[in-house]
């Protein structure tokens, strides 16, 4: 067994306890959450803009939305209006 500490090894041994998870699949599960949710704010409005136009919405459905998204990412991102976030997505 490895004795190298991991920055949240409490919540690795918690979630192979209350599932079925293995430490390593555990570990591996912590660290795609927290990449998720480490995206820059530029990078996750792009990528929704992609994934809701790829899903037929447009520019005035998709905005409010990602908006509203922004303010449950794990660091609260700054308040944007749409323009600022038509911006990130054209230029």
């Amino acid at each position: 067994m490895s004795t190298t500490w991991h920055p949240h090894e409490d919540l690795i041994a918690h979630l192979a306890r209350t599932s079925a998870l293995g430490p390593g699949e555990a570990a591996r599960v912590v660290a795609d959450v927290l990449a998720y949710f480490s995206e820059p704010v530029e990078e996750f409005v792009r990528r929704r803009h992609a994934e809701l136009r790829t899903k037929g919405l447009v520019n005035e459905e998709i905005f409010p939305r990602v908006a509203a998204e922004l303010t449950t990412r794990r660091v609260a991102a700054p308040e944007l209006s749409l323009r600022q976030l038509r911006r990130i997505v054209y230029g």
